[in-house]
């Protein structure tokens, strides 16, 4: 039997952002993301493009996480803050010069953080823009979440409130990528009756839910959860895993399936219409 592989990646942070304090505790907490997700993402990217190696990834990245990232102050901070471990990382190798054990240790985060900085500069800071150029090369999908990564459910009662979420997704994702999103990462992968609408409208051809929204449908779809299925306004869904051992508490999905299938290919992170042989249907 063949069998696909998608790698989606969820990219999100709140919103935080204080230029009345010269400090402030939780941006620490996007300049660590900097530093140990998003720059090793991009040098991870890079040496697979100069080792000519084509793996493929879908990478959602948050309205507000693009926010932070292209914001001026937020990047001169983050220079300052990764300008103080390389400060550190130096003090750490002079303090264990008689220690060998904990010196590597050391010079291991020194070179770390320097080629962090190094990536840094060589992007200009625009780590937005350098995940924009990895997708116009073909290499990675973007997709978006929610404006804010509300928890959609709690919304189902106001529907402006999902359209907004949705269409503002759409809109500043437009700006930073130059293009409309293809796909959305539903924030807690938590599923509601009657999002498809606005979907439809942004022109966003496929979303990521919980694996109970698959498994809880109505038909539930026939050769298990990891076949993709269509909701009716033709939207493919897809289910992310989870630890049967807990109990399924999330909001369970009520669209139904048709006999139409979709997969998400090695080759591509792009939706590919199914093969012509051996196609199970949702």
């Amino acid at each position: 039997m063949q069998g696909y592989l998608s790698i989606v990646l969820h990219a999100h942070l709140p919103f935080v952002r204080h230029p009345e304090h010269e400090k402030f505790l939780e941006e620490t907490w996007l300049f660590e993301a900097v530093t140990e997700t998003y720059l090793p993402i991009l040098q991870m990217l890079e040496n697979w493009r100069h080792d000519g190696i084509e793996a493929r990834l879908t990478l959602s990245l948050s309205p507000t996480l693009c926010t932070m990232l292209l914001d001026p102050v937020l990047g001169a901070r983050y220079e300052r803050h990764l300008d103080s471990l390389i400060e550190l990382a130096d003090k750490e190798i002079h303090r264990t010069h008689w220690d060998r054990a904990y010196r590597e240790l050391a010079w291991m985060y020194h070179h770390k953080f320097n080629l962090a900085r190094d990536t840094w500069r060589t992007c200009g800071g625009n780590l937005v823009g350098a995940f924009r150029k990895f997708q116009d090369a073909g290499r990675i999908e973007i997709i978006t979440t929610a404006a804010t990564h509300g928890l959609l459910p709690l919304m189902a009662g106001h529907p402006a409130s999902l359209r907004g979420q949705i269409l503002t997704a759409r809109d500043h994702y437009r700006t930073c990528f130059g293009r409309d999103p293809q796909g959305i990462w539903l924030p807690e992968c938590a599923y509601v009756a009657g999002v498809e609408p606005w979907l439809q409208e942004a022109n966003i051809r496929w979303f990521i839910l919980d694996t109970h929204g698959l498994l809880h449908a109505s038909p539930r779809p026939r050769y298990g959860t990891f076949a993709p299925i269509f909701t009716p306004r033709g939207i493919a869904a897809f289910g992310r895993d989870f630890d049967s051992s807990r109990p399924a508490t999330r909001v369970t999905a009520t669209f139904t399936a048709t006999s139409a299938s979709i997969w998400i290919s090695t080759t591509s992170s792009r939706i590919c219409p199914p093969p012509t042989t051996g196609v199970s249907p949702a």
